[in-house]
């Protein structure tokens, strides 16, 4: 769905740069408070997810590479807003998906430049709030386990694709640039994106049931499912029965011993390389939802081409490789590492400048307690 440049005007696209902007913003801070484990969702793992957004980030672009078919000479691929969600958290999956967004644009021309502000809008923003908003809700109304979590996530991805599609509707009724009748758009658009939402549920339920399985504290949208830690006083102690009622043991909890992140992190390297190193080879040549309804109804009359189409990783091959298997191969493992780098790169940066701001008041009142 990554829409290119000339399908909206300008004072649109601006607009919806705008609006990129400030969600960006208000994510960075939300970032700061998910990487370092505090506020609603902190807790056990939360201090282990700056490591793992810029992997997320990654395995988001080696996915996107993997068009899959949904209908005669239609592909689809994964958005990635609800995976991220779930796994790291909304404000930090909103980052994940923007950091994919802007690499795509940049380095592949993939999504027009002029257009960033509306896939951001669309594709990182919409997702991640639709999805999560509705994870969160079914999370509460279903029974507490496991498989809740992947029922929800199922669910919940579903929905947020053609959410996104009748975002992009509603950009293209205020400022598509071809007559175009709105009906139309609207139901080519959702229809069609109903259909790849389906897969995109598959992708993110399997994701978030595979880390779950082995990793349940390292998904977000799974913290709190495991009860806290309880002491209770055994009445042999000669305690009242008052006394023998369960407390929290915050100090024992802590000494729990950490376990490492490395194994899952190796894990999910690997999958994004082979995904985007060999695995894309394989992926469907039709062009995505978006493509298709633009072609059909005359969306891109005015399309520009993108203004880094000589870049030497456009259309996700290396140029001057004429091997088509090697050069998107290459293409994919230079696209992960890349988007792996300023993803890690971003996250990092946001949890130390949290750290940073937790201890400056510790500091600040420590003369103070000595006088």
């Amino acid at each position: 769905m990554h829409v290119p440049d000339g399908f909206i005007n300008a004072p649109v696209s601006v607009a919806t740069g705008a609006l990129a902007a400030a969600a960006v913003a208000v994510s960075l801070r939300g970032a700061r408070r998910e990487l370092a484990g505090t506020g609603q969702g902190g807790g056990t793992g939360a201090e282990r997810t700056a490591p793992l957004a810029g992997l997320v980030a990654a395995f988001i672009f080696a996915v996107q590479m993997l068009n899959f078919p949904v209908a005669a000479g239609t592909s689809g691929h994964l958005l990635g807003g609800a995976l991220a969600a779930i796994l790291v958290g909304p404000y930090t999956g909103v980052l994940c998906v923007s950091v994919v967004l802007l690499m795509q644009g940049v380095l592949f021309a993939d999504g027009g430049l002029t257009a960033l502000g509306v896939n951001i809008t669309d594709m990182a923003l919409v997702t991640t709030v639709v999805a999560y908003g509705l994870f969160r809700v079914l999370v509460k109304v279903l029974p507490r386990s496991r498989r809740s979590i992947t029922v929800a996530s199922f669910v919940s991805a579903l929905v947020s694709v053609p959410a996104a599609a009748v975002a992009f509707t509603a950009l293209y009724a205020l400022g598509g640039t071809a007559d175009v009748p709105i009906g139309k758009v609207f139901t080519a658009m959702v229809g069609v994106h109903v259909l790849i939402g389906i897969g995109e549920a598959a992708i993110t339920a399997l994701t978030v049931g595979a880390v779950i399985a082995v990793r349940p504290d390292l998904v977000h949208g799974a913290r709190g499912l495991t009860a806290p830690l309880e002491l209770r006083t055994s009445p042999l102690t000669g305690a009242a029965p008052a006394a023998a009622a369960t407390t929290p043991a915050p100090a024992v909890a802590a000494a729990a011993p950490r376990r490492s992140v490395r194994r899952v992190w190796l894990a999910g390297l690997a999958a994004a390389l082979v995904c985007a190193g060999g695995i894309s080879y394989y992926a469907s040549a039709s062009p995505d939802g978006l493509e298709k309804v633009a072609h059909d109804q005359g969306i891109d009359a005015k399309a520009r081409d993108h203004a880094t189409k000589d870049s030497p990783l456009a259309d996700y091959s290396v140029k001057d490789i004429t091997d088509p298997r090697l050069s998107g191969g290459l293409a994919g493992v230079i696209g992960v590492g890349a988007t792996l780098a300023v993803g890690t790169g971003v996250f990092v940066v946001l949890r130390r400048r949290r750290n940073a701001a937790d201890a400056r008041p510790s500091a600040d009142s420590a003369p103070a307690e000595r006088a």
